[in-house]
C-alpha cells in the first residue's frame, strides 16, 4: 500500500479548480503544485491503469478534459478523486501527488512518448474494453 514516507511532506492545502482542471496542493515543507486532473487520470494509481505488474500499464487516451466529481479522503494519508469518466479506483497518496507535482514534466514527457510509440493520439477514444476484462479470455496465456 503506498502510504506515507517517514517524515515526508504532507499537504497543507488542497483545492480543487474545476475551470482549470487543476488539483492545487500545498506541502509542508513549501512546495506548491498545480496537478492537472489529466495527468492525475492519465497515471492514477489504480490497478485499472497500472495493471498487475512491470508491462501491464494500461495506455490512457482521451483524458484531456477529464474533470474532478469529487475527492474523498482517505485515511490521514491520501485522497480517493472521482473523475467524470467514472474513473474511481485509484488511492493517491500523500507521497504520489507530491511526486506527481515534483515530475510532471518528466511525466508528460513519458505519457507523450509511450502514445507515439503506440500510434495514438491523446485525445483518441479509449478502446472498448473486451468482455470478460481480458483480451485473451480465460487465463490470459493467448497461445493454443
Amino acid at each position: 500500500m503506498a502510504g506515507l514516507t517517514a517524515g515526508a511532506p504532507t499537504p497543507q492545502a488542497i483545492t480543487v479548480h474545476g475551470a482549470s482542471r487543476v488539483l492545487e496542493v500545498t506541502f509542508s515543507d513549501g512546495a506548491a503544485f498545480r496537478i492537472p486532473f489529466e495527468l492525475m487520470r492519465v497515471y492514477s494509481p489504480s490497478a485499472e491503469v497500472q495493471g498487475h505488474g512491470p508491462g501491464q500499464e494500461v495506455l490512457q487516451t482521451g483524458k484531456r478534459d477529464v474533470t474532478l466529481v469529487s475527492l474523498e479522503p482517505v485515511g490521514n494519508y491520501a485522497v480517493k478523486p472521482t473523475f467524470s469518466d467514472g474513473h474511481d479506483s485509484g488511492i493517491f497518496s500523500w507521497d504520489y501527488l507530491y511526486q506527481l507535482g515534483r515530475e510532471e514534466a518528466a511525466l508528460w514527457n513519458d505519457y507523450a512518448a509511450r502514445l507515439a510509440a503506440a500510434g495514438v493520439d491523446r485525445d483518441a477514444p479509449m478502446a472498448a474494453k473486451p468482455a470478460g476484462g481480458h483480451a485473451h479470455g480465460h487465463g490470459c496465456g493467448g497461445g493454443h
